[in-house]
């Protein structure tokens, strides 16, 4: 079947989402495929072991290894602070969960401090300053080497306006701060 519109490359790239076991991050390095790391919560640290298990696996069915990328996924928001952000952010967080929780006959609640916890700068939950997520970023950088940061914003009902800020954020105040400082890094390496 004619995909339309064409991609850019002739083959086309094909992430597979990782969320958790062994099995499906070798799966993926088996296969040579992108592996897109699906991480909602919690420490980083706790998922690097996936990461290892997916290069490994690649390098052992013979893939180059310098083709098994690796993309970080899950939520942020950024604001110009990071008390604007998780401010923000949190109603429209308690919101997506609630739903979701709702769905399965189970209740969800956190307090507006329990949201300062899960956003520490070791914690995977993206929210906060334009700062905070470069510094983000690049600790999760050092552990992954991803080569792509890949996040939902718009969660809970997030109204539009915000939304097209936080992204505008990302690309003007973050992506080329990462950018730099990940290319200063490989510079001295």
């Amino acid at each position: 079947m004619r995909i339309l519109p064409r991609p850019l490359q002739s083959k086309l790239p094909i992430w597979i989402g990782v969320g958790g076991t062994p099995e499906s991050a070798a799966r993926a390095g088996r296969l040579g495929l992108n592996m897109a790391l699906g991480i909602l919560s919690g420490d980083p640290r706790r998922v690097k072991p996936l990461v290892d298990i997916y290069r490994a696996a690649g390098k052992a069915a013979g893939h180059d290894p310098s083709k098994l990328r690796v993309s970080v996924t899950g939520h942020a928001y950024i604001a110009q602070t990071s008390i604007q952000a998780l401010d923000e952010f949190y109603p429209h967080y308690m919101n997506y969960f609630s739903y979701f929780m709702k769905e399965r006959g189970q209740r969800f609640w956190m307090s507006r401090s329990d949201l300062d916890i899960m956003t520490a700068p070791d914690i995977v939950l993206a929210i906060g300053s334009p700062q905070q997520l470069v510094e983000k970023i690049l600790f999760q950088h050092e552990l992954f080497g991803h080569s792509r940061f890949m996040n939902q914003f718009d969660i809970g009902g997030q109204p539009l306006s915000k939304v097209a800020k936080a992204i505008e954020l990302l690309a003007l105040e973050v992506a080329p701060v990462v950018r730099r400082e990940i290319r200063k890094k490989q510079n001295t390496v």
